[in-house]
């Protein structure tokens, strides 16, 4: 009766397609070392000579460097196999071991099948299965029916696995999992490199750690050290965040993440988001920074408030949040826009500031006051432009909408005419406070040398009567629909009406004048300057993943 291991056709075939060919040499015959005792049985295993335990001495065969030792060994000369069982012990050298209920192996090639409490010890790690093939002519084992391998710290488990001995690599495929004492990682199909602790992995993936968590469909990762690669929908569960980009490095022992290209870090207790091309996250520091065509997106009234900077930074703990932008700031909203140098957003306050970058002694000598002007923080409400050297907006914390306004020096708010194609309306002064109510800028209070330039119409028909030039300590405006509706002048106001043809063209603005409704981002991709929209992402690096590791296999 022909005897042959019981392999199957696609197991065969795989293992011979991943490695290389059985050399075409005359092989070895296996050797009988010992044996208590042998008889034949012609009937029922024909050819066979049947070896076994006897007064101690159990059954030694030998072949290429390989000892199996078992109670019975059913051992076919003519075709160089055996089938032995009872307490097997298969050794190689000092560097292989395997036990087991009952094994098979042909001695032309080299293919042993292993079953019954199937354990491979190795010096680095035990492997546990049902059933195992030993592929010896390609340093190989494989099985498809539940594995456990185990080192001295973790627990790696996996439906179907092939370790390469070479390589001291084992290949996981189909629920993997390593269970180790900080954290869990389970992947689809996952190569894990004994002596390194590197492991690579591709599907769907999750890492759980005390204080981390891990998704992507593809990377590598150290199980030692806790760093890793991660890419293809990958996300990063990080201290209250959620970090998402095209590529994301993660080290857990610097408590240290980065993303690059098509990043997001969104705060998930508070809602916001900060977008951009390259981001860095510092958990034991509590902040984020955020560069490449960055974006936050923050919740005010109901609304979101994007915020773009040439680099954005979040620091403190979710409830304490605080948001820096420098260079190049513009923010968008429904019915607000805005542009500063800097901006300083404290969310547990509710306080936004829009600051400038000081001047240099040379720009304080030679600008003009228009030129100094447009380089301070503005805001734009409706058709309404206000600037000034700081700009400080505040939003009610229960009600999460926008309660107050104030600008300090060089306060100015200018607003083009409804009704004349050149006149502007102005008001000047040292110090503008605003109040809102349900999120509309509703009074606006000026003082310190106010200034103010106002056109006037008659109620009935909207004739132009005449425009006011007016100076004083102080004024209030009111406003609705952002819109100016009434000014009314405090503590010895002093000016005239002039008609329209006595006023002259360079007298109907104020010193220092400058209209900037070429600065107004009108849509949220007008936030992004020409640089940012040249910007081309970085081009990833793949991972590094093992050249035959997505070599298809038959399931």
């Amino acid at each position: 009766m022909r005897k042959h291991i019981q392999i199957g056709i696609l197991q065969l075939v795989f293992l011979f397609a991943i490695g290389k060919a059985v050399a075409q040499e005359e092989p070895k015959i296996i050797k009988i070392i010992q044996a208590g005792g042998s008889t034949q049985d012609q009937f029922n295993f024909p050819g066979a000579n049947i070896l076994v335990k006897k007064e101690g001495i159990r059954v030694h065969l030998f072949h290429e460097g390989a000892l199996i030792k078992s109670d019975v060994s059913y051992f076919y000369p003519k075709e160089n196999f055996f089938r032995a069982n009872g307490d097997v012990i298969f050794t190689q050298g000092d560097s292989l071991k395997m036990t087991c209920d009952q094994i098979e192996y042909d001695g032309t090639s080299k293919l042993a099948k292993a079953w019954g409490k199937v354990v491979l010890e190795r010096p680095d790690m035990n492997l546990k299965t049902d059933t195992l093939f030993l592929d010896r002519a390609n340093s190989k084992a494989f099985y498809n029916s539940f594995g456990t391998i185990e080192d001295e710290k973790r627990k790696l488990t996996s439906i179907r696995g092939i370790y390469f001995m070479d390589e001291k690599k084992y290949r996981f495929i189909s629920s993997v999992k390593i269970d180790d004492p900080e954290y869990l990682l389970n992947s689809q199909r996952l190569d894990y490199y004994t002596e390194s602790d590197k492991a690579f992995f591709y599907g769907k993936t999750t890492i759980v750690g005390e204080e981390y968590d891990i998704y992507c469909e593809k990377g590598a990762y150290d199980t030692q050290l806790q760093r890793g690669n991660f890419q293809e929908n990958a996300v990063i569960f990080y201290d209250n965040k959620e970090i998402r980009g095209d590529s994301l490095y993660f080290e857990n022992e610097k408590n240290y993440a980065a993303a690059t290209n098509n990043i997001s870090v969104i705060d998930t207790l508070n809602k916001s988001v900060i977008n951009g091309h390259y981001g860095e996250v510092f958990k034991a520091k509590d902040s984020a920074i955020i560069t490449r065509r960055g974006l936050a997106v923050n919740i005010i009234d109901q609304d979101s408030l994007y915020i773009h900077a040439d680099t954005l930074i979040a620091t403190g703990p979710t409830e304490k949040k605080i948001l820096r932008g420098y260079y190049d700031v513009r923010i968008f909203k429904t019915d607000l826009r805005g542009k500063s140098d800097s901006l300083h957003l404290d969310q547990s306050t509710g306080l936004i500031k829009l600051l400038k970058l000081p001047l240099s002694r040379k720009e304080s000598q030679i600008l003009t006051a228009s030129q100094k002007n447009k380089k301070n923080p503005i805001l734009w409400f409706g058709r309404s432009q206000m600037s000034g050297d700081k700009i400080f907006l505040t939003s009610n914390m229960e009600t999460k909408k926008l309660d107050s306004l104030k600008i300090i020096g060089n306060s100015w708010i200018i607003e083009r005419d409804s009704i004349s194609d050149t006149g502007f309306n102005q008001i000047k002064g040292g110090v503008l406070d605003g109040l809102f109510k349900e999120g509309e800028l509703r009074e606006i209070d000026v003082s310190k040398n106010t200034e103010v330039v106002y056109y006037m119409y008659s109620d009935e028909d909207n004739e132009l009567i005449g425009i006011d030039k007016t100076t004083c300590s102080r004024l209030k405006m009111v406003t609705r629909e952002n819109q100016i509706e009434d000014i009314t002048f405090f503590v010895s106001p002093d000016g005239n009406l002039f008609p329209d043809k006595d006023l002259p063209l360079n007298e109907r603005k104020l010193e220092g004048f400058i209209w900037r409704e070429d600065e107004r981002p009108n849509t949220i991709q007008e936030l992004f300057s020409k640089e940012d929209n040249q910007f081309q992402p970085t081009e990833i690096k793949e991972v590094s993943i093992p050249e035959d590791f997505l070599q298809k296999i038959d399931e």
